[in-house]
């Protein structure tokens, strides 16, 4: 038993992870290596994509929460040769329902390639470095995460603090943390700072996840008017447009009713490119006209007349009797549009004063979206010098719940080695003190109280049962004697074996003593485990949904982890189902000898006190000899006894 558990700790030893390379600073306790992946087998962006704040979205997926601070003031993002520091923004940190959203700032995103950086965590006297200011590089005039109060109008992360002015309608769950409802109501005004004045022919970007719920008319998602000159951006029947100066962009397929998608808009003084997750659907060969004024989110600006369509050359029109008109007339105007305020979602809005990269509006639709394939979550390291591996990166992304069925079967398990442990050693005792006992009682032959009085002996053999069921027997015989009785009847001899037979079953007892607790440790500790596994698989499956990511870098770790607990309850049973096994075999074989011991020295002692015939144990008086025995008396003439007697009785002088 004990060359098993030498086995068992040998084999879980060399599952422990390699030593960890070189560290940032030796305040921060763990790291996480992510991976920046546009291969093909990632993100699949073949171009470079520049300067991004890329989404790290953790959930118990593919984070423990383990060692953090409870606000996230001890993250810290590092490059992959652990050389420079990238600014980050936390937007949302709860360990508690085991998610965080966080914004960091890579430098340079190559295309086709992987890039590592690092995330530190564990320094408990770590300052907030959380900065949305600098993470978000200055040609960013205005990002809205949408994260605040509600009824609190949102807030700009960037440094031009260009806060709105009116609240949304209300703030509900987005693709990334919380988002703006749009009720087609009142929309949500943006001021007119100088940061985001357009000027003629300038460069500009707007980018945004929509969540249409009745995309029905023409319908409007960003409007800024100044006087005659206008820019729109909405939904026609469901249809993306970006509209300037009553010049539409062309018709391209329609949004998805009720779900989130990704909308971007961008101008580089010549084009203007309309963006539908990430790809580019529609372009405009136009420039922006100079915008200075407020801009409405979620519908037109209030106070506005109703946009006129572009021109229509005509030849003639004819209207209830009227003449037509000549041929060279200059143009005709058509009907003037009244547009609807957006009904649905607005999530994560951002404007630039540059025309952002298609490679970059990619990267925003792939990395930000629940199917996130940019990014990738590696393993967690321990700063005291040895690494988790990949072991360790189950153990940091099992949910809170299977931890505590984990506890259970830890406890289950240590107890259980315990009990083989210890089983083991008292019975390899018994055994030892048995088969001593045996070479002594084998020389005794019919002196069976020679080793009653030797107390050395009895030191010895105090581990034997043998010997505690030789002490009863003797003692019943001096019992008897003390009181009287010298004679072993076939019943006194069935009573000592009787004395000899219940020292015997608590002998059993003992040895069976604790054996349960085996039993219940083979059958229930694999059930305990499928427990855990169950509840971490809810647990992984309601996180993600929670998280809106779905992929299976997302699914994967944290299935792993709550398979780890099946693992665990067969881990504990199959120990435990060997060590079972070989005790009660050791056991039978103690229970075998004591059986056989007691039908040895009862056997012995009928032998001892039985020598004699039967009539000579009956007492002392019948030792003496008896009288011969009278032969059959006889009559004269034959009679028999029985007339002799009533002769010899007979009076005197009869016949």
């Amino acid at each position: 038993m004990q060359r098993l558990i030498i086995l068992i700790l040998a084999l879980a030893a060399s599952w422990l992870p390699s030593v960890a390379s070189a560290w940032w600073q030796p305040d921060w306790q763990y790291r996480k290596q992510i991976s920046i992946d546009t291969t093909p087998e990632g993100g699949a962006i073949g171009e470079t994509v520049g300067r991004t704040p890329l989404l790290v979205r953790l959930h118990t997926g593919n984070f423990a929460f383990d060692g953090t601070n409870e606000n996230g003031s001890d993250l810290r993002f590092v490059t992959g040769d652990d050389q420079i520091v990238l600014n980050h923004q936390v937007e949302s940190f709860d360990p508690l329902m085991g998610m965080a959203l966080v914004w960091v700032d890579i430098p340079e995103v190559l295309g086709g390639a992987r890039q590592d950086i690092w995330m530190y965590y564990g320094n408990e006297k770590a300052p907030v470095a959380s900065n949305g200011q600098i993470t978000f590089d200055p040609n960013y005039t205005l990002v809205y995460h949408f994260d605040g109060a509600l009824g609190a109008p949102a807030r700009d992360s960037t440094a031009y603090t260009n806060h709105a002015q009116t609240p949304p309608a209300g703030v509900i769950d987005g693709v990334v943390g919380r988002a703006a409802q749009f009720a087609g109501t009142a929309p949500m005004m943006l001021p007119a700072s100088p940061s985001l004045a357009v000027p003629a022919a300038g460069a500009f970007t707007f980018s945004a996840w929509i969540r249409a719920d009745q995309p029905a008319g023409q319908q409007l998602v960003y409007a800024r008017r100044d006087g005659a000159n206008s820019l729109l951006i909405g939904l026609d029947q469901g249809v993306p447009f970006v509209e300037v100066n009553g010049q539409r962009s062309p018709a391209g397929a329609p949004v998805s009713p009720g779900a989130w998608q990704h909308l971007a808009v961008t101008a580089d003084g010549s084009q203007i490119v309309l963006y539908v997750q990430g790809r580019a659907t529609a372009s405009l060969a136009a420039s922006l006209p100079p915008l200075n004024t407020v801009a409405a989110l979620g519908g037109d600006v209030p106070g506005a007349a109703p946009a006129v369509q572009a021109p229509v050359e005509a030849e003639a029109v004819v209207a209830e009797g009227v003449e037509t008109l000549e041929a060279d007339a200059a143009t005709v105007a058509a009907p003037s549009v009244t547009y609807a305020p957006f009904v649905g979602a607005i999530d994560e809005l951002r404007l630039s004063k540059v025309a952002r990269p298609a490679a970059l509006i990619f990267a925003d639709a792939t990395a930000q979206g629940a199917e996130s394939r940019l990014t990738v979550y590696g393993v967690d390291e321990e700063q005291s010098g040895f690494g988790f591996g990949a072991l360790g990166f189950l153990f940091a992304a099992v949910p809170f719940d299977a931890w505590i069925v984990l506890a259970v079967l830890a406890f289950m398990m240590v107890q259980s080695w315990i009990i083989m442990a210890r089983k083991s050693r008292a019975v390899g005792r018994i055994q030892r003190a048995n088969s001593e006992f045996r070479t002594v009682f084998a020389k005794v032959g019919q002196q069976l109280e020679m080793l009653a009085d030797d107390t050395s002996l009895a030191g010895r053999l105090k581990d034997a049962s043998l010997w505690r069921l030789y002490e009863t027997a003797i003692n019943e015989v001096r019992t008897r004697r003390a009181q009287g009785v010298h004679a072993m009847t076939p019943q006194t001899i069935e009573s000592i074996r009787a004395s000899m037979d219940g020292v015997r079953t608590k002998e059993n007892q003992r040895l069976g003593a604790r054996m349960g607790i085996l039993s219940n440790a083979i059958a229930g500790g694999p059930y305990i485990g499928l427990l855990g596994t169950v509840l971490g698989i809810m647990v992984v499956f309601l996180g993600t949904a929670m998280a809106g990511d779905v992929n299976i870098n997302a699914i994967a770790p944290g299935m792993a982890a709550a398979l780890l607990a099946t693992a665990a309850g067969l881990f504990v049973a199959i120990p435990a189902l060997f060590g079972y096994n070989r005790i009660v075999g050791r056991n039978k074989e103690v229970g075998a000898d004591m059986r056989v011991f007691v039908d040895e020295f009862v056997t012995r002692l009928a032998e001892v006190y039985n020598q004699a015939p039967p009539e000579a144990t009956q007492g002392a008086a019948s030792n003496a000899p008896k009288p011969p025995k009278a032969p059959k008396a006889t009559g004269v003439n034959g009679q028999s006894s029985h007339d002799a007697r009533l002769a010899s009785t007979a009076p005197v002088g009869t016949v």
